[in-house]
């Protein structure tokens, strides 16, 4: 290798390089300009140490007494809210004249391709209802009275949304406004559980006789123990029918100023 100082290579250069200039100066040159370069380049810098991470609270250890006083809280503040509610909607002043208009509930379930309106199927469900009008001070019609005065035909075409019907069945007792509760569901076997699973929705429909909608809550459920869609009806009715009640009746005597 050439003694010229010229050629004196970097301390950091590698042994390859070292490799390359040991050839003849006229073929080293390129190559010792190259390694010169690679010794030249800054060595990347040690990464700077790092700051230990903070310490973590331990997990609180899971308590079935904590759980339990956690739902019971969570329980209240529904039942509070759900008071709240039932307040802000039962408290709209409601004028004489409407609580004095009887209302005609009508009840249908809605079977794969037919309605199922037979009122006496129904029985369990139409009180539970027509209580919480009642008690609202609404004013109803008995079954007796609407079975006395509305042909079962009239039924069936009026959930089959023949307005006509509707209007034949209020005339016959002199209802200004229906209450129509409808019934629709799907029912089966769940294939990841085998079991019988049914969810059920209830719509309930305030009309006048002219058929002007005034007010429509729904409430939905799920059951898995039954197949008995009237059952999970029912229940859901237990459960819901005062907020969907207190809805309704908001609804009706606030359009009082323009329901004649």
């Amino acid at each position: 290798m050439s003694k010229d100082p010229a050629f004196a290579l970097p301390r950091t250069a590698s042994r390859a390089c070292l490799a390359w200039l040991a050839r003849p100066a006229w073929l080293a040159r390129p190559a010792w300009l190259a390694c010169l370069a690679l010794a030249m380049s800054p060595l990347p810098a040690a990464a700077a140490p790092q700051a230990p991470a903070a310490p973590q609270a331990p997990a609180e250890p899971f308590s079935f007494s904590g759980q339990a006083a956690k739902d019971a809280r969570d329980a209240q503040a529904a039942a509070a809210e759900r008071a709240a509610t039932l307040e802000r909607l039962t408290s709209v002043p409601c004028e004489p004249r409407l609580k004095s208009q009887k209302i005609m509930l009508l009840i249908g379930e809605r079977d794969n391709t037919r309605w199922i309106t037979t009122q006496k199927r129904y029985g369990p469900l139409f009180r539970i209802i027509d209580g919480k009008l009642r008690a609202l001070g609404l004013a109803t019609y008995t079954p007796e009275e609407i079975k006395a005065s509305v042909a079962q035909a009239e039924l069936d075409a009026y959930f089959k949304n023949d307005p006509d019907a509707a209007l034949a069945a209020s005339k016959r007792l002199g209802a200004p406004y229906i209450l129509r509760g409808s019934i629709t569901n799907r029912a089966g076997l769940n294939p990841v559980v085998a079991v019988h699973d049914v969810s059920v929705n209830v719509d309930l429909a305030l009309v006048g006789a002219n058929g002007r909608l005034i007010s429509q809550v729904s409430s939905h459920a799920d059951a898995y123990s039954s197949p008995d869609t009237l059952e999970t009806a029912l229940a859901l009715m237990r459960d819901q029918a005062d907020l969907m009640v207190a809805q309704l009746y908001s609804d009706y005597c606030r359009a009082g100023a323009s329901i004649r």
